[in-house]
């Protein structure tokens, strides 16, 4: 197990491991407690009760975050001929089809997401080895795999975060940085909270909401009283 550092040690006295707070608190907490010099990401993570193995109980989806994450996220878009344009339009950062496939094939990774047009996926669907294990594969679930290019990519730029349940049943998702207003990450923490609420599977037994924490990058967590969510 690493050894936690000396900052991090005192910045842990301040939180009161036996208690869960309100997600007001825990984020004030948070804020507190983030031991960095660069302006620290803010997170959210759910342990739920869920059983990742079977199909029914996979939860993933994306969701807008109403103040965004304070990360401009790099959007590639992978479309032919007026979705393009369209693409162009609407603020993509990169936007083509099989001179960026070739690109990615030899080690490119220079953005943040991929939106793709359904038509481009079976050739975008190459890529499936490479953009699989880092996360980036299109997926119609996130909204990832449209027509619409310009609700896809205006929603990216305007906070869109992903959210995947892993083996374990945790979801994490980034909520906004240390530098935010606390009522603009609690908005942000509301609006993750009610979409786990609402993509709970039908399948799910026993206790869903089990563990709620919230953390800054190499800060210590704050357990959150889940009943204290409004």
């Amino acid at each position: 197990m690493a050894k936690k550092g000396k900052k991090y040690l005192e910045a842990a006295k301040l939180v009161d491991r036996s208690q869960a707070y309100s997600a007001v608190e825990a984020i004030e907490l948070a804020k507190k407690t983030s031991t960095v010099k660069f302006d620290a990401t803010v997170e959210a993570a759910f342990r739920l009760g869920v059983d990742p193995k079977k199909a029914d109980q996979q939860i993933r989806g994306a969701v807008v975050l109403p103040n965004g994450t304070g990360k401009t996220q790099r959007v590639l878009v992978f479309a032919k001929g007026e979705k393009l344009k369209e693409a162009e339009a609407a603020g993509a950062d990169y936007v083509g089809d099989s001179e960026y496939i070739n690109k990615i094939q030899q080690g490119w990774f220079d953005f943040d997401v991929i939106v793709a047009t359904p038509d481009m996926m079976g050739e975008v669907g190459k890529l499936g080895r490479v953009l699989g294990p880092k996360g980036l594969m299109p997926n119609p679930k996130t909204g990832t795999v449209t027509f619409d290019v310009t609700k896809a990519v205006n929603e990216i730029k305007a906070g869109k975060v992903e959210y995947r349940v892993d083996k374990s049943g945790n979801i994490h998702v980034p909520i906004g940085k240390v530098s935010f207003e606390d009522n603009k990450l609690v908005e942000n923490f509301n609006t993750i909270f009610e979409t786990m609420m609402k993509v709970k599977p039908a399948a799910a037994k026993g206790t869903y909401m089990k563990n709620v924490t919230i953390s800054t990058t190499m800060g210590p967590g704050v357990k959150v009283d889940p009943s204290t969510v409004k």
